[in-house]
């Protein structure tokens, strides 16, 4: 069996697929892995945003279910694979954007859950299917529920229904729905170039972190301003120029 997950990096931006069309890119022992060691790449200091992208026709269709029947590991248990990957794309640095072009089932939703922003093609369907063959979406609840009010969830877990994603666009799961995904994820990624590096992991780290303590963002806030890139960034705007972590604007 070939890679199931490739990795590349660009001009600071990594682009994690998932390469395993055979089984809908259901999440096998190997796919975890391969994203994990994707992961690796995508955690060093020269990345500053993350794509994790897939090869149609599906994102991914959830744990691999003719794994499981056969006994293989829980690769959801704590601390296993899974719950390391999901873990890892909110807390990584770099901004982590899903780009989903086709449909998300059971655990790929957690999965897509994770990354900070989430772009949906608009005919792209859901459904948390774990009810519907005797399990519950469990790990996978810790960056749903991170995203969404359990209310405009129960009907997804109670019953496994689907629902489309101006639905879960609604619900807060999924953060952009577009015809066009690769064009407005590489709006997004542009954007994120053109913040400073460590404003921006700032700025995410606040996001995570639920409801921020007054007295730290008072800190962090003066911290910032005497910082480097604050320095650069005024200077840069009263010269009326990009500041140097800036991509060049093409034609200049």
């Amino acid at each position: 069996m070939g890679q199931l997950v490739h990795c590349t990096v660009e001009q600071g931006v990594a682009t994690i697929t998932l390469d395993s069309p055979a089984n809908r890119n259901a999440l096998s022992r190997q796919l975890v892995a391969g994203l994990n060691g994707a992961l690796d790449r995508a955690e060093q200091p020269d990345v500053r945003a993350v794509v994790l992208t897939h090869t149609p026709p599906v994102f991914c269709a959830g744990a691999d279910l003719k794994e499981r029947a056969a006994g293989g590991d829980d690769a959801q248990a704590a601390g296993n694979p899974m719950s390391d990957a999901i873990t890892r794309l909110g807390t990584m640095r770099a901004v982590t954007i899903a780009a989903v072009d086709g449909p998300v089932r059971a655990g790929g939703i957690g999965l897509m859950a994770a990354c900070d922003l989430v772009v949906v093609n608009s005919a792209v369907t859901f459904a948390l299917t774990e009810v519907r063959i005797g399990v519950a979406p469990a790990i996978i609840s810790v960056p749903i529920l991170a995203r969404c009010g359990w209310s405009a969830l129960a009907a997804p877990f109670l019953t496994g229904e689907p629902f489309d994603a101006h639905a879960a666009r609604d619900m807060g799961l999924i953060t952009h729905v577009t015809d066009d995904v690769a064009s407005t994820v590489q709006r997004l990624v542009d954007g994120v170039l053109a913040g400073a590096p460590n404003a921006v992991a700032e700025a995410k780290r606040i996001l995570r972190s639920g409801a921020p303590d007054m007295e730290e963002m008072i800190a962090l806030s003066a911290a910032l301003f005497r910082s480097d890139e604050a320095a650069e960034g005024m200077r840069a705007f009263a010269e009326k120029r990009p500041p140097r972590w800036a991509a060049p604007q093409e034609g200049a």
